[in-house]
């Protein structure tokens, strides 16, 4: 049988979240809000598939530009390629 290349294969590490510790609340992650020309960082929540950006920028900082809907607008560089990703909130995290 082929083998499933599905957007969240290898990642049985990086999509793991550990039991009780360092959980957040979901609702306080969705009803987070960003400002134009805020730094992100992209750290995926696994438990929400909605809006998650692809593992590979899983860790990636980036601008936010503009707000869609529900989501955000991020730029990243991947390698020397500007990027624009669109995120939900819950796989985001300001920058301190």
């Amino acid at each position: 049988m082929r083998r499933s290349r599905g957007s969240r294969s290898k990642t049985r590490y990086k999509l793991k979240t550990t039991t009780r510790v360092g959980r957040t609340n979901p609702i306080t992650k969705k009803m987070q809000t960003f400002e134009e020309n805020d730094l992100v960082h992209i750290i995926i929540d696994p438990s929400v598939h909605k809006g998650q950006p692809h593992p590979r920028f899983h860790g990636k900082t980036g601008k936010v530009s503009e707000k869609r809907g529900r989501a955000y607008i991020v730029e990243i560089n991947d390698g020397n390629k500007p990027k624009q990703l669109i995120i939900r909130p819950e796989h985001l995290k300001m920058q301190e």
